[in-house]
């Protein structure tokens, strides 16, 4: 976590992948794979995701309101994709790593440093969940109590 030079905060991480670029790329940019391992609380039937710089993305819940909205601001397949959800920005960076694999560098910047911790657990919950989906076992999105509280002190 980090600061970013207008003050909001930075949550990054960093996967080394053993599988391809493509691949990697569908799953975070396809809505049949994103509804196995991206935030739980959504409805894909709902949910509108075009590739495209300038697109709008409806975040719609199982119960059927918004869960917020955003636009697609950058796109590179299969290296760089990157969208607004609300005030936040999700960015998501792939680059060839090996022999048939690639690193994953996934940053998501919010304006409110308290949401760290939760935002943190969960999007290591959900990057488990993404390998667990490229691996082909199944996918569990939760976060446990004791990830959430090592995020906490993590980020304290």
């Amino acid at each position: 976590m980090h600061r970013t030079e207008d003050g909001r905060v930075a949550l990054r991480f960093e996967r080394r992948l053993r599988h391809p670029q493509a691949k990697v790329w569908r799953a975070i940019s396809e809505t049949d794979q994103l509804r196995a391992w991206f935030v739980q609380l959504l409805d894909y039937d709902r949910f509108r995701f075009d590739l495209v710089p300038g697109a709008r993305i409806a975040f719609v819940d199982r119960q059927g309101t918004m869960a917020g909205e955003g636009e697609v601001v950058r796109v590179d397949p299969p290296k760089l994709l990157e969208y607004t959800w609300g005030s936040e920005i999700l960015r998501w960076e792939l680059e060839p790593d090996g022999d048939d694999g690639c690193r994953l560098v996934f940053t998501n910047i919010v304006d409110d440093p308290d949401a760290a911790p939760a935002l943190g657990a969960g999007w290591h919950a959900g990057l488990d969940a993404l390998e667990a989906l490229l691996h082909g076992r199944p996918t569990d999105a939760s976060v446990s109590h004791e990830l959430q509280a090592a995020y906490q002190r993590a980020l304290a």
